[in-house]
C-alpha cells in the first residue's frame, strides 16, 4: 500500500519532467536551433514529428512489455535513454544528428510518458486505476506551465545547448531513480492475464468492430486537437480577435483541462469511460462551432476555449481508463499501446494536416469547418463503438 501511494504523486513527477523536455520545450527552443543549425523550420519541425511517429509506432511493444514485466525495467532504461539522447541534442551539429537523436527520443517518449505510466498505475492500483489515472494527468497537466517558462528563461540566461544539458540532468537525477523503484509485477495480474476469459489476446479484440470504431473516433478527436494545437493562436487573429485577446484566450485552455479532469474525477466518476467519452467527444466540434462568433464576442470565445480545454483533459483520462474498462488489466498495456499507436500518428500529423486543408480551402474558414466535420464523425464512431461488456 505504501509503494501505491508514492507511486502517483511521484509518477507525476516523472510526467511533468518527461513531457516537459521531450514534448513542451522544443516549441521554446526550435528557433534557435534553426538558426544555429541553419536549416528551415519545416526541417526542424519534421524532426519532432518524426519522434511521435516513433513512440506511436512502439506503443503497444511498449505496453506489452509492461504487461509482461512490469514498468521497471522499461520506463527505467526509457529515462537513462532520455538523458542519454538529451545530452546528445545539447551537441547536434547537424540536420542528420538532430533527426537521429529526436528518432531516439520517440523510442524514450514510448516508455516513459503517459502510456507507460496508465499501465503500470492499472497494474499496481487494481479497482482503483481510474482514479490514479486521473490524479497523474493532473501531474501532468502542469508540464507545459512549468516547463514553457523554465525553458524560455535557462535558454535566456544559459543558451540552448545548455538548457537541453540540463534536462537531460533532470531526467537522470529525477526520473530514472522513481522508474527504478516501481513496484515489481504482482503475481494477482500475471494470474489475471491467463485466467479472465475476455482476455481472447490482442489480435482477437484488435478484430472486434468496438475496438475499431473506439480507436478510429479517438484518432479523429486527437487529430482535431493537434490540428487546432499550432494553428489557433493565426485562427483567432484570422476571425479578428486581437493578438492579446488570442493569447489570452490560448492561456485559458491549460487550466481548463485541468479542470476538465477533475470534473471528470467528481461528477463523473460514477459514469463509465464510455458515457463519459461521449461527452468529451462532442464538447469538442460544439467549441469549434463557437469560433465563427463576431471578433467583439470574447465570452464566447473563452467559452471556447472552455469547451476545448475541457474535452482535451477529459479525452487524455478516457483514453487511459478505456482499454481496462473494456478488456480487463491483464493485457491492458498492449490493448492500450494498440489504442495509443494511431492517436500518436495522428498527433504527428495534425498540424501537417490543417496546413493542408488551409491551403486546400484557402483559408482558416474551410479549415474550420472541415475540422468540425472530423471531430462530429469521430463523435459518432465513438457512439457507435459502444462496447457489449462496460465495467470490467
Amino acid at each position: 500500500m505504501t509503494k501505491i501511494r508514492w507511486a502517483i504523486p511521484s509518477l507525476g513527477l516523472t510526467q511533468i519532467v518527461g513531457w516537459g523536455s521531450m514534448f513542451y520545450a522544443y516549441g521554446v527552443l526550435m528557433q534557435p536551433m534553426e538558426i544555429e543549425l541553419q536549416t528551415t523550420r519545416s526541417v526542424v519541425v519534421g524532426a519532432y514529428s518524426l519522434a511521435l511517429l516513433i513512440s506511436g509506432c512502439l506503443s503497444t511493444v511498449a505496453g506489452a512489455i509492461i504487461d509482461k514485466l512490469g514498468g521497471r525495467l522499461l520506463m527505467g532504461a526509457g529515462s537513462l535513454l532520455a538523458s542519454m539522447m538529451l545530452a546528445l541534442l545539447a551537441n547536434v551539429q547537424s540536420v542528420t544528428g538532430l533527426y537521429l537523436v529526436w528518432a531516439g527520443i520517440g523510442v524514450a517518449m514510448s516508455a516513459t510518458l503517459y502510456q507507460s505510466s496508465f499501465a503500470v498505475l492499472t497494474q499496481i492500483c487494481g479497482s482503483d486505476y481510474r482514479r490514479a489515472i486521473t490524479s497523474l494527468t493532473l501531474f501532468g497537466g502542469f508540464a507545459s506551465t512549468v516547463f514553457w517558462p523554465l525553458t524560455q528563461a535557462l535558454s535566456e540566461h544559459f543558451g540552448w545547448r545548455q538548457t537541453w544539458m540540463i534536462f537531460s540532468v533532470a531526467n537522470l537525477l529525477l526520473c530514472l531513480p522513481i522508474h527504478a523503484l516501481l513496484p515489481k509485477l504482482s503475481e494477482s495480474i500475471q494470474s489475471e492475464s491467463s485466467s479472465d476469459p475476455i482476455k481472447q489476446g490482442l489480435r482477437a479484440i484488435l478484430r472486434e468492430r468496438s475496438f475499431l470504431f473506439l480507436t478510429s473516433a479517438v484518432t479523429f478527436n486527437a487529430l482535431v486537437f493537434s490540428a487546432m494545437s499550432l494553428h489557433l493562436m493565426s485562427i483567432l487573429q484570422s476571425r479578428g480577435v486581437s493578438p492579446s485577446h488570442a493569447a489570452l484566450i490560448g492561456a485559458l485552455i491549460g487550466p481548463m483541462q485541468v479542470l476538465g479532469r477533475i470534473l471528470e474525477s467528481t461528477i463523473g466518476r460514477k459514469a463509465t469511460s464510455h458515457k463519459v467519452g461521449i461527452v468529451a467527444m462532442w464538447l469538442l466540434p460544439l467549441g469549434l462551432a463557437l469560433l465563427f462568433a463576431p471578433k467583439e464576442w470574447i465570452l464566447i470565445y473563452a467559452a471556447f476555449a472552455a469547451l476545448y480545454g475541457i474535452s482535451n483533459g477529459v479525452m487524455t483520462v478516457v483514453r487511459g481508463t478505456l482499454p481496462a474498462e473494456l478488456y480487463g488489466r491483464g493485457i491492458y498495456g498492449a490493448v492500450s499501446g494498440a489504442m495509443a499507436a494511431p492517436v500518436m500518428i495522428a498527433i504527428a500529423a495534425g498540424p501537417f494536416v490543417a496546413s493542408l486543408l488551409y491551403s486546400a480551402t484557402g483559408g482558416y474558414v474551410g479549415t474550420i469547418l472541415t475540422l468540425i466535420a472530423l471531430g462530429t464523425f469521430g463523435a459518432i464512431l465513438f457512439i457507435c463503438g459502444r462496447p457489449s461488456r462496460e465495467g470490467n
